[in-house]
């Protein structure tokens, strides 16, 4: 039965994270926005979610289909200034974000940068 929950979850994790890049594909579809403005509105999103509560339990049925694309992002830093706010107070709101997530983006920045030694990159 444990090899039945763990395809169920990737079957799972798979669907909603593939489910989350559709409606991203049809707002690019479908409306003027640009890749970047549905990218902060996917953002917001999970800020929004997590501000009034709402992520944590869908996180948990999610898993990774909801906390890896940018919405989880947003989640990540609501949580880390609203879990800063708590401890010190109002200046905590601006930092608390930033610490939450400082080690994920020092990984993409430096992940970025080795690609670059690999691969040519240039502008169009």
């Amino acid at each position: 039965m444990e090899i039945f929950n763990m395809i169920f979850t990737y079957v799972k994790v798979f669907a909603i994270g593939g489910l989350m890049c559709s409606i991203a594909q049809l707002l690019i579809i479908k409306t003027k926005l640009t890749p970047a403005r549905i990218l902060v509105i996917f953002l917001l999103a999970g800020i929004v979610l997590e501000g009034f509560g709402i992520y944590k339990p869908i996180n948990e049925f999610a898993q990774a289909g909801i906390s890896v694309p940018i919405i989880g992002f947003g989640a990540s830093l609501a949580r880390g200034s609203i879990e800063m706010a708590r401890q010190i107070g109002f200046v905590g709101a601006f930092a608390g974000g930033l610490v939450r997530t400082a080690f994920g983006v020092g990984v993409a920045v430096v992940a970025s940068y080795l690609v670059t030694l690999v691969f040519s990159p240039r502008s169009k």
